[in-house]
Protein backbone atom coordinates (compact mmCIF):
# COMPACT_ATOMS: atom_id res chain seq x y z
CA UNK A 1 0.00 0.00 0.00
CA UNK A 2 1.13 3.56 -0.88
CA UNK A 3 1.93 5.55 1.89
CA UNK A 4 -0.97 8.92 2.24
CA UNK A 5 -0.10 12.14 1.06
CA UNK A 6 1.23 13.92 4.31
CA UNK A 7 0.50 17.99 5.18
CA UNK A 8 1.88 19.01 8.02
CA UNK A 9 0.54 21.54 10.00
CA UNK A 10 2.92 23.61 12.07
CA UNK A 11 1.14 25.15 14.29
CA UNK A 12 -2.57 25.30 16.65
CA UNK A 13 -3.00 29.15 16.26
CA UNK A 14 -5.41 30.92 14.26
CA UNK A 15 -4.23 29.68 11.28
CA UNK A 16 -2.88 26.71 12.01
CA UNK A 17 -6.45 25.32 13.36
CA UNK A 18 -8.84 26.84 10.88
CA UNK A 19 -6.20 25.98 7.91
CA UNK A 20 -7.01 22.09 9.22
CA UNK A 21 -10.50 22.40 10.07
CA UNK A 22 -11.47 23.73 6.64
CA UNK A 23 -8.90 20.65 5.26
CA UNK A 24 -10.57 18.20 7.22
CA UNK A 25 -14.11 19.15 5.56
CA UNK A 26 -12.33 19.91 2.08
CA UNK A 27 -10.83 16.55 1.88
CA UNK A 28 -13.19 14.30 3.93
CA UNK A 29 -13.48 11.44 1.17
CA UNK A 30 -9.72 11.08 0.70
CA UNK A 31 -9.00 11.29 4.79
CA UNK A 32 -11.97 8.31 4.77
CA UNK A 33 -10.10 6.79 2.24
CA UNK A 34 -6.70 6.63 3.95
CA UNK A 35 -5.03 8.32 0.61
CA UNK A 36 -4.65 11.80 2.81
CA UNK A 37 -3.33 12.23 6.43
CA UNK A 38 -3.22 16.02 8.49
CA UNK A 39 -1.13 16.44 11.17
CA UNK A 40 -1.06 19.58 13.49
CA UNK A 41 2.13 19.85 15.30
CA UNK A 42 1.42 23.02 18.15
CA UNK A 43 3.07 23.38 21.72
CA UNK A 44 -0.37 23.68 23.13
CA UNK A 45 -3.36 21.09 22.59
CA UNK A 46 -5.66 24.24 22.24
CA UNK A 47 -6.13 27.50 20.29
CA UNK A 48 -6.21 30.94 22.18
CA UNK A 49 -8.63 32.99 20.93
CA UNK A 50 -6.21 36.29 22.03
CA UNK A 51 -8.96 38.78 21.62
CA UNK A 52 -10.26 37.52 25.11
CA UNK A 53 -7.68 37.33 26.80
CA UNK A 54 -8.19 41.35 28.69
CA UNK A 55 -11.47 39.97 29.51
CA UNK A 56 -10.19 36.87 31.54
CA UNK A 57 -7.76 38.48 33.11
CA UNK A 58 -10.38 40.71 34.26
CA UNK A 59 -12.77 37.57 34.95
CA UNK A 60 -14.92 38.47 32.76
CA UNK A 61 -14.45 35.22 31.08
CA UNK A 62 -13.75 32.06 32.24
CA UNK A 63 -9.59 30.83 31.25
CA UNK A 64 -11.22 27.34 29.90
CA UNK A 65 -13.22 29.39 27.36
CA UNK A 66 -11.20 31.43 26.03
CA UNK A 67 -9.17 28.40 24.38
CA UNK A 68 -10.46 25.72 21.83
CA UNK A 69 -9.69 22.17 22.49
CA UNK A 70 -7.63 21.40 19.26
CA UNK A 71 -8.25 17.37 19.51
CA UNK A 72 -12.12 18.07 19.85
CA UNK A 73 -12.21 20.79 16.66
CA UNK A 74 -9.80 18.97 14.07
CA UNK A 75 -10.99 15.04 15.32
CA UNK A 76 -9.96 13.47 11.86
CA UNK A 77 -6.05 15.08 12.28
CA UNK A 78 -3.30 13.73 14.24
CA UNK A 79 -1.78 16.25 17.04
CA UNK A 80 1.03 16.15 18.24
CA UNK A 81 1.96 18.29 21.16
CA UNK A 82 5.31 19.69 20.64
CA UNK A 83 7.96 21.77 19.04
CA UNK A 84 9.13 22.12 15.68
CA UNK A 85 12.68 23.12 15.73
CA UNK A 86 14.11 23.08 11.97
CA UNK A 87 12.81 22.44 8.62
CA UNK A 88 14.49 21.11 5.89
CA UNK A 89 11.96 21.58 2.95
CA UNK A 90 14.58 20.60 0.39
CA UNK A 91 14.36 17.35 2.01
CA UNK A 92 11.04 17.03 3.34
CA UNK A 93 11.48 17.09 6.43
CA UNK A 94 11.02 18.75 10.57
CA UNK A 95 13.11 17.94 12.99
CA UNK A 96 10.58 18.36 16.12
CA UNK A 97 10.29 16.92 19.53
CA UNK A 98 7.62 15.80 21.89
CA UNK A 99 6.99 15.70 25.74
CA UNK A 100 7.38 12.14 25.48
CA UNK A 101 11.19 12.62 23.18
CA UNK A 102 12.08 14.41 26.41
CA UNK A 103 11.39 11.56 29.02
CA UNK A 104 12.46 8.95 26.40
CA UNK A 105 15.75 10.68 26.41
CA UNK A 106 16.13 10.09 22.10
CA UNK A 107 16.67 13.04 21.19
CA UNK A 108 14.15 14.67 18.29
CA UNK A 109 11.84 12.61 15.97
CA UNK A 110 12.01 13.40 12.11
CA UNK A 111 8.79 13.69 10.18
CA UNK A 112 8.42 13.80 6.53
CA UNK A 113 5.27 15.75 4.71
CA UNK A 114 4.50 16.33 1.18
CA UNK A 115 2.51 19.22 1.91
CA UNK A 116 3.77 22.01 4.66
CA UNK A 117 1.28 24.51 6.14
CA UNK A 118 3.11 27.35 8.28
CA UNK A 119 1.38 28.90 11.02
CA UNK A 120 4.06 29.49 14.31
CA UNK A 121 2.04 32.79 14.85
CA UNK A 122 4.42 35.37 16.41
CA UNK A 123 5.99 35.79 19.81
CA UNK A 124 6.76 38.89 22.22
CA UNK A 125 9.12 41.29 20.40
CA UNK A 126 11.61 42.03 23.53
CA UNK A 127 14.63 44.97 23.71
CA UNK A 128 17.62 44.47 25.70
CA UNK A 129 16.38 46.40 28.83
CA UNK A 130 18.18 45.56 32.21
CA UNK A 131 15.73 43.67 34.45
CA UNK A 132 12.81 43.00 31.88
CA UNK A 133 13.74 39.21 31.76
CA UNK A 134 13.33 39.09 35.43
CA UNK A 135 10.87 41.20 36.63
CA UNK A 136 8.36 42.01 33.20
CA UNK A 137 4.89 39.62 32.43
CA UNK A 138 4.02 39.36 29.01
CA UNK A 139 0.36 39.34 27.60
CA UNK A 140 -0.08 36.64 24.90
CA UNK A 141 -0.91 33.14 26.15
CA UNK A 142 -4.37 32.53 28.25
CA UNK A 143 -1.63 31.60 31.63
CA UNK A 144 -0.29 34.87 31.88
CA UNK A 145 -3.61 36.81 31.28
CA UNK A 146 -4.35 34.97 34.70
CA UNK A 147 -1.04 35.44 36.64
CA UNK A 148 -1.14 38.44 36.02
CA UNK A 149 -4.93 39.17 37.13
CA UNK A 150 -3.51 36.83 40.58
CA UNK A 151 -0.82 39.33 40.46
CA UNK A 152 -2.47 42.39 40.62
CA UNK A 153 -5.05 41.38 43.25
CA UNK A 154 -2.15 39.89 45.03
CA UNK A 155 -0.61 43.37 45.23
CA UNK A 156 -3.41 44.87 46.68
CA UNK A 157 -3.30 42.49 49.19
CA UNK A 158 0.22 43.50 50.08
CA UNK A 159 -0.78 47.39 49.99
CA UNK A 160 -3.50 46.17 52.38
CA UNK A 161 -1.42 44.50 55.25
CA UNK A 162 2.15 46.48 54.71
CA UNK A 163 2.70 49.52 57.12
CA UNK A 164 6.13 50.33 54.66
CA UNK A 165 4.54 53.17 52.82
CA UNK A 166 7.33 52.59 50.00
CA UNK A 167 6.07 49.02 49.40
CA UNK A 168 2.64 49.78 49.50
CA UNK A 169 3.51 52.10 46.91
CA UNK A 170 5.36 50.20 44.70
CA UNK A 171 2.86 47.11 45.61
CA UNK A 172 0.08 49.76 44.04
CA UNK A 173 2.01 50.89 40.95
CA UNK A 174 1.17 49.36 37.45
CA UNK A 175 3.25 49.75 34.55
CA UNK A 176 1.94 48.85 30.76
CA UNK A 177 4.45 49.00 27.84
CA UNK A 178 3.06 49.36 24.44
CA UNK A 179 -0.09 50.90 23.14
CA UNK A 180 -1.40 48.63 20.79
CA UNK A 181 -4.05 46.66 21.00
CA UNK A 182 -3.12 44.23 23.75
CA UNK A 183 -1.65 47.04 26.17
CA UNK A 184 -4.81 49.31 26.23
CA UNK A 185 -6.91 46.58 26.46
CA UNK A 186 -5.03 44.88 29.27
CA UNK A 187 -4.94 48.07 30.97
CA UNK A 188 -8.10 49.06 30.44
CA UNK A 189 -9.94 45.78 31.77
CA UNK A 190 -7.54 45.43 34.95
CA UNK A 191 -8.12 49.14 35.86
CA UNK A 192 -11.71 48.59 35.93
CA UNK A 193 -11.56 45.46 37.71
CA UNK A 194 -9.29 46.81 40.47
CA UNK A 195 -10.79 49.72 41.02
CA UNK A 196 -14.07 47.55 41.61
CA UNK A 197 -12.17 45.05 43.79
CA UNK A 198 -10.86 48.21 45.72
CA UNK A 199 -14.24 48.43 47.21
CA UNK A 200 -13.33 45.05 49.40
CA UNK A 201 -10.50 46.94 51.17
CA UNK A 202 -11.05 48.86 54.01
CA UNK A 203 -7.65 50.60 53.60
CA UNK A 204 -7.06 50.41 49.79
CA UNK A 205 -9.21 53.06 47.46
CA UNK A 206 -8.86 53.04 43.77
CA UNK A 207 -6.97 56.58 43.37
CA UNK A 208 -4.56 54.81 45.42
CA UNK A 209 -3.96 52.56 42.78
CA UNK A 210 -1.42 54.14 40.09
CA UNK A 211 -1.89 53.00 36.58
CA UNK A 212 1.29 54.01 33.86
CA UNK A 213 0.55 53.13 29.96
CA UNK A 214 4.22 53.81 28.29
CA UNK A 215 3.80 54.16 24.66
CA UNK A 216 7.33 54.90 22.12
CA UNK A 217 5.37 56.61 19.49
CA UNK A 218 2.98 59.42 19.68
CA UNK A 219 -0.42 57.96 19.57
CA UNK A 220 -1.67 54.46 20.79
CA UNK A 221 -4.56 51.98 18.95
CA UNK A 222 -2.91 53.10 15.24
CA UNK A 223 -5.29 50.65 13.99
CA UNK A 224 -8.65 52.64 14.86
CA UNK A 225 -7.35 56.10 13.43
CA UNK A 226 -5.73 59.31 14.87
CA UNK A 227 -9.12 60.51 16.17
CA UNK A 228 -10.64 57.66 17.61
CA UNK A 229 -6.56 56.95 19.29
CA UNK A 230 -6.77 60.58 20.96
CA UNK A 231 -10.05 59.55 22.08
CA UNK A 232 -8.77 56.68 23.67
CA UNK A 233 -5.73 58.71 25.18
CA UNK A 234 -8.82 61.36 26.85
CA UNK A 235 -11.11 58.35 28.13
CA UNK A 236 -7.53 56.35 29.70
CA UNK A 237 -6.69 60.01 31.40
CA UNK A 238 -9.89 60.96 32.02
CA UNK A 239 -9.70 57.73 34.72
CA UNK A 240 -6.48 59.11 36.19
CA UNK A 241 -4.47 56.69 33.93
CA UNK A 242 -0.50 58.26 33.35
CA UNK A 243 -0.24 57.81 29.27
CA UNK A 244 3.26 58.99 28.81
CA UNK A 245 3.66 59.25 24.60
CA UNK A 246 7.11 59.07 22.51
CA UNK A 247 8.78 57.77 26.00
CA UNK A 248 10.30 54.26 26.20
CA UNK A 249 11.32 52.12 29.10
CA UNK A 250 14.88 52.12 29.82
CA UNK A 251 15.52 50.10 32.60
CA UNK A 252 13.26 47.84 35.42
CA UNK A 253 16.06 46.66 37.44
CA UNK A 254 15.59 46.43 41.30
CA UNK A 255 11.53 46.75 40.92
CA UNK A 256 11.79 50.66 39.56
CA UNK A 257 10.72 51.27 36.21
CA UNK A 258 13.19 54.03 34.78
CA UNK A 259 11.52 56.07 31.84
CA UNK A 260 13.22 57.68 29.13
CA UNK A 261 11.56 61.22 30.61
CA UNK A 262 13.80 60.83 33.70
CA UNK A 263 10.80 59.35 35.30
CA UNK A 264 11.93 56.68 38.20
CA UNK A 265 8.56 54.49 39.28
CA UNK A 266 9.35 51.91 42.30
CA UNK A 267 6.80 48.80 40.87
CA UNK A 268 6.10 45.55 41.69
CA UNK A 269 4.39 45.82 37.94
CA UNK A 270 5.44 45.80 34.70
CA UNK A 271 3.93 44.25 31.71
CA UNK A 272 5.25 44.53 28.23
CA UNK A 273 2.93 44.20 25.46
CA UNK A 274 5.41 46.35 22.93
CA UNK A 275 4.94 44.33 19.92
CA UNK A 276 5.62 40.76 18.43
CA UNK A 277 7.85 39.00 15.86
CA UNK A 278 8.07 36.16 13.60
CA UNK A 279 8.27 32.28 15.73
CA UNK A 280 11.96 31.17 15.98
CA UNK A 281 11.35 28.40 13.53
CA UNK A 282 11.16 30.44 10.47
CA UNK A 283 14.89 31.44 10.88
CA UNK A 284 15.43 27.24 11.16
CA UNK A 285 13.99 26.90 8.03
CA UNK A 286 15.24 26.68 3.80
CA UNK A 287 12.86 28.98 3.16
CA UNK A 288 13.13 32.63 2.00
CA UNK A 289 12.17 35.65 4.50
CA UNK A 290 11.84 39.18 4.21
CA UNK A 291 13.82 41.65 6.20
CA UNK A 292 11.57 41.20 9.03
CA UNK A 293 12.00 37.36 8.98
CA UNK A 294 8.73 36.88 7.75
CA UNK A 295 8.24 34.05 4.80
CA UNK A 296 7.75 35.47 1.71
CA UNK A 297 4.39 34.70 0.19
CA UNK A 298 2.31 35.07 -2.94
CA UNK A 299 -1.23 36.63 -2.91
CA UNK A 300 -2.05 32.19 -3.30
CA UNK A 301 -0.59 32.06 -0.03
CA UNK A 302 2.17 29.54 -1.37
CA UNK A 303 5.73 30.49 -0.64
CA UNK A 304 7.51 32.31 -2.97
CA UNK A 305 9.70 30.56 -5.11
CA UNK A 306 8.95 27.07 -3.19
CA UNK A 307 6.69 24.03 -4.35
CA UNK A 308 4.25 22.26 -1.34
CA UNK A 309 4.95 25.19 0.95
CA UNK A 310 2.20 27.15 2.74
CA UNK A 311 2.14 30.17 4.90
CA UNK A 312 -0.76 32.34 6.13
CA UNK A 313 -1.17 35.22 9.48
CA UNK A 314 1.69 36.32 11.62
CA UNK A 315 4.20 34.22 9.58
CA UNK A 316 4.15 35.17 6.61
CA UNK A 317 4.07 38.42 4.08
CA UNK A 318 1.41 37.79 1.75
CA UNK A 319 0.93 40.96 -0.88
CA UNK A 320 -2.32 42.89 -0.04
CA UNK A 321 -4.19 42.90 -3.67
CA UNK A 322 -6.85 45.15 -2.83
CA UNK A 323 -4.70 47.99 -1.53
CA UNK A 324 -3.25 49.11 -5.39
CA UNK A 325 0.09 49.75 -3.87
CA UNK A 326 2.93 48.11 -5.39
CA UNK A 327 4.75 46.14 -2.43
CA UNK A 328 2.37 46.53 0.56
CA UNK A 329 1.69 43.26 2.51
CA UNK A 330 -1.33 42.50 4.70
CA UNK A 331 -1.09 43.38 8.31
CA UNK A 332 -0.66 40.60 10.48
CA UNK A 333 -3.73 40.35 12.69
CA UNK A 334 -7.12 37.91 13.05
CA UNK A 335 -8.82 39.55 10.47
CA UNK A 336 -6.65 38.78 8.22
CA UNK A 337 -5.57 35.45 9.91
CA UNK A 338 -8.58 33.78 10.13
CA UNK A 339 -9.76 34.56 6.42
CA UNK A 340 -6.47 33.56 4.71
CA UNK A 341 -6.82 30.12 6.52
CA UNK A 342 -9.95 29.24 4.84
CA UNK A 343 -8.38 30.52 1.49
CA UNK A 344 -5.13 28.62 2.21
CA UNK A 345 -7.23 25.43 2.66
CA UNK A 346 -8.92 25.79 -0.49
CA UNK A 347 -5.62 26.17 -2.47
CA UNK A 348 -4.24 23.32 -1.11
CA UNK A 349 -7.02 20.57 -1.93
CA UNK A 350 -7.29 22.75 -5.35
CA UNK A 351 -3.66 22.11 -5.48
CA UNK A 352 -3.54 17.89 -4.89
CA UNK A 353 -6.46 17.89 -7.49
CA UNK A 354 -4.42 19.90 -10.27
CA UNK A 355 -7.15 22.43 -10.12
CA UNK A 356 -6.12 26.31 -10.36
CA UNK A 357 -5.43 28.25 -7.21
CA UNK A 358 -7.39 31.78 -5.71
CA UNK A 359 -5.91 34.75 -4.78
CA UNK A 360 -6.30 35.95 -1.26
CA UNK A 361 -7.90 39.12 -1.31
CA UNK A 362 -9.69 40.99 1.71
CA UNK A 363 -10.14 45.31 2.00
CA UNK A 364 -9.45 45.81 5.77
CA UNK A 365 -12.74 46.66 7.25
CA UNK A 366 -11.01 48.36 10.46
CA UNK A 367 -11.10 47.48 14.34
CA UNK A 368 -12.26 47.86 17.52
CA UNK A 369 -10.91 48.00 20.98
CA UNK A 370 -12.15 48.00 24.31
CA UNK A 371 -11.24 50.13 26.76
CA UNK A 372 -12.77 47.99 29.98
CA UNK A 373 -16.84 47.89 31.11
CA UNK A 374 -18.87 49.67 28.40
CA UNK A 375 -15.67 51.79 26.96
CA UNK A 376 -14.70 51.21 23.50
CA UNK A 377 -13.16 52.76 20.41
CA UNK A 378 -14.08 51.32 16.73
CA UNK A 379 -13.49 52.31 13.14
CA UNK A 380 -15.33 50.17 11.00
CA UNK A 381 -16.21 51.17 7.29
CA UNK A 382 -15.26 54.44 7.78
CA UNK A 383 -17.27 54.88 10.64
CA UNK A 384 -16.33 56.13 14.49
CA UNK A 385 -17.72 54.68 17.47
CA UNK A 386 -17.04 55.58 20.52
CA UNK A 387 -18.14 54.76 24.39
CA UNK A 388 -20.70 52.03 24.69
CA UNK A 389 -21.82 51.76 20.86
CA UNK A 390 -17.96 50.70 20.73
CA UNK A 391 -17.78 48.24 23.59
CA UNK A 392 -20.99 46.58 22.28
CA UNK A 393 -19.54 46.08 18.57
CA UNK A 394 -16.60 44.68 20.16
CA UNK A 395 -18.29 41.94 21.98
CA UNK A 396 -20.48 41.15 19.13
CA UNK A 397 -17.92 40.94 16.06
CA UNK A 398 -15.39 38.51 18.91
CA UNK A 399 -18.58 36.74 19.77
CA UNK A 400 -19.22 36.10 15.90
CA UNK A 401 -15.58 35.48 15.63
CA UNK A 402 -14.61 32.79 18.26
CA UNK A 403 -14.52 29.43 17.13
CA UNK A 404 -17.32 26.51 17.58
CA UNK A 405 -21.12 27.08 19.02
CA UNK A 406 -20.33 25.56 22.43
CA UNK A 407 -17.81 28.45 23.09
CA UNK A 408 -19.92 31.17 22.18
CA UNK A 409 -22.96 29.74 24.01
CA UNK A 410 -20.62 29.98 26.59
CA UNK A 411 -19.39 32.78 26.72
CA UNK A 412 -22.52 34.39 25.78
CA UNK A 413 -23.95 32.92 29.23
CA UNK A 414 -20.91 34.15 31.19
CA UNK A 415 -21.23 37.62 30.25
CA UNK A 416 -25.30 37.42 31.01
CA UNK A 417 -24.70 36.61 34.39
CA UNK A 418 -21.52 38.80 34.96
CA UNK A 419 -24.28 41.34 34.15
CA UNK A 420 -26.74 39.95 36.58
CA UNK A 421 -24.22 39.20 40.05
CA UNK A 422 -20.87 40.89 41.41
CA UNK A 423 -17.37 40.38 39.94
CA UNK A 424 -15.52 37.62 41.14
CA UNK A 425 -12.12 39.18 43.26
CA UNK A 426 -10.20 35.90 44.11
CA UNK A 427 -7.30 35.61 43.67
CA UNK A 428 -6.23 32.13 42.63
CA UNK A 429 -2.33 32.40 42.90
CA UNK A 430 -1.62 29.05 44.07
CA UNK A 431 -2.42 27.93 40.58
CA UNK A 432 1.26 28.68 39.19
CA UNK A 433 2.66 26.58 42.40
CA UNK A 434 0.04 23.54 42.76
CA UNK A 435 2.51 21.63 44.92
CA UNK A 436 4.12 23.67 47.35
CA UNK A 437 1.86 23.22 50.25
CA UNK A 438 2.28 19.59 49.74
CA UNK A 439 5.89 20.07 49.47
CA UNK A 440 6.07 22.16 52.57
CA UNK A 441 4.02 19.51 54.59
CA UNK A 442 6.01 16.57 53.40
CA UNK A 443 9.74 18.39 54.06
CA UNK A 444 11.70 16.71 56.83
CA UNK A 445 10.93 18.71 60.18
CA UNK A 446 13.81 21.14 60.74
CA UNK A 447 16.61 19.99 63.02
CA UNK A 448 16.82 21.86 65.83
CA UNK A 449 19.24 19.84 67.40
CA UNK A 450 19.70 17.31 70.50
CA UNK A 451 16.51 18.44 72.96
CA UNK A 452 17.93 19.47 76.55
CA UNK A 453 17.53 16.57 79.44
CA UNK A 454 14.69 16.90 81.92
Amino acid sequence: MTEPARILVVGGGYVGMYTALRLQRQLRTELRAGTVEIVVVTPDPYMTYQPFLPEAAAGSISPRHVVVPLRRVLDRCRILIGEVGSIDHAKRTASLSTLATEEEGTGGIELTYDELVLAPGSVSRTLPVPGLADHAIGFKTVEEAIGLRNHVIEQMDIASSTRDPAIRDAALTFVFVGGGYAGVEALGELEDMARYTARYYHNVKPEDLRWVLVEASDRILPEVGETMGKYAIRELRGRNIDVRLETRLESCEDRVAVLSDGTRLPTRTVVWTAGVKPAPVLAATDLPLNERGRLRCTAHLAVEGVEHAWAAGDAAAVPDVTSGEPGKECAPNAQHAVRQAKVLAENIAASLAGRPLTEYAHAYVGSVASLGLHKGVAHVYGRKLKGYPAWFMHRAYHLSRVPTFNRKARVLAEWTLSGLFKREIVSLGSLEHPRAEFELAAAPPPDHGDKPSS
